[in-house]
């Protein structure tokens, strides 16, 4: 994150108790990354949002980082595969080049990276926990990633 943050990109912080229903992850996320009063607070508007992040947040649209620490209680949450895939696809429509349709977008991608710290790594019973029709879930030495699936999205 030290490459980010030296480009001028921010990095934000969650604490995961601040996340606990999906009412919390739309509060928290909208006063974090400052979304616009119209965020309509549900998974598709979140999204939204995070896929057209203001300058500001953006660090100036070197990108950022959002980190969300004690992700370990999350996990048994309802939402949480969910939120994985809603992070997912705002990264994904950050990180293009091209609309929904293909079309060329009239602003440059900028990087969205979202990182769940967890205190106790058990990567097994993330990576289950993860699982969600439209992810790929990979596990490597110390990590779980999450992507969009190209079939599904792509």
């Amino acid at each position: 994150m030290s490459e980010l943050t030296e480009k001028g990109g921010r990095v934000h912080h969650l604490d995961a108790r601040d996340l606990m229903t999906a009412q919390d992850v739309f509060r928290a996320f909208a006063e974090t990354l400052r979304f616009p009063g119209y965020f309509g607070r549900n998974w598709d508007a979140l999204v939204d949002c995070l896929g057209d992040l203001c300058g500001e947040v953006m660090g100036g649209g070197a990108g950022i980082a959002v980190v969300v620490h004690d992700a370990d209680l999350l996990l048994e949450e309802e939402h949480f595969p969910l939120f994985v895939s809603v992070l997912c696809q705002g990264a994904d429509r950050a990180n293009s080049v091209v609309d929904l349709d293909g079309g060329p977008l009239d602003e440059p991608a900028v990087t969205e990276r979202f990182v769940l710290e967890f205190r106790d790594f058990d990567r097994e019973r993330i990576a289950t926990r993860v699982e969600h029709p439209d992810l790929i879930v990979t596990m490597g030495d110390g990590f779980v990633g999450a992507s969009l699936s190209p079939e599904e999205w792509h």
